[in-house]
């Protein structure tokens, strides 16, 4: 059974950074994909950033130059070191993965998927 445990939001100032961190369970992470999603109150979850099974990686529009994703398959760990913060980072940020980033990148994709862990919290202001 896939569990995807998300951990390291908190409260933090504009310009600051955060280190996000997502354990997954119940599946070889190896073979996937593994990205990152945001929900901001109001608003649709939207895709943030993806690496591949080959390292590839991905950014929305929005992150580039300020997120890093990065993945230690032997922990099963996929962390998203976030900084020059802005207001607009405020949101719920959750894990998942798939098959390919281009999938998990799709605005359609986000609605397809059944599971989801609790996310954690960002919350940027001063």
């Amino acid at each position: 059974q896939v569990q995807l445990v998300e951990s390291g939001g908190g409260l933090v100032q504009p310009g600051g950074s955060l280190s996000l961190s997502c354990v997954a369970s119940g599946f070889i992470l190896d073979y996937y994909a593994m990205g990152w999603f945001r929900q901001a109150p109001g608003k649709e979850r939207e895709a943030v950033s993806c690496i591949s099974r080959d390292g590839t990686i991905y950014y929305a529009d929005s992150v580039k130059g300020r997120f890093t994703i990065s993945r230690v398959n032997a922990e099963n760990t996929v962390y998203l070191q976030m900084s020059s913060l802005k207001p607009d980072d405020t949101a719920l940020y959750y894990c998942q993965t798939d098959s390919l980033c281009d999938a998990l990148m799709h605005p359609i994709r986000v609605k397809e998927y059944d599971y989801w862990g609790h996310g954690t919290q960002v919350t940027v202001s001063s």
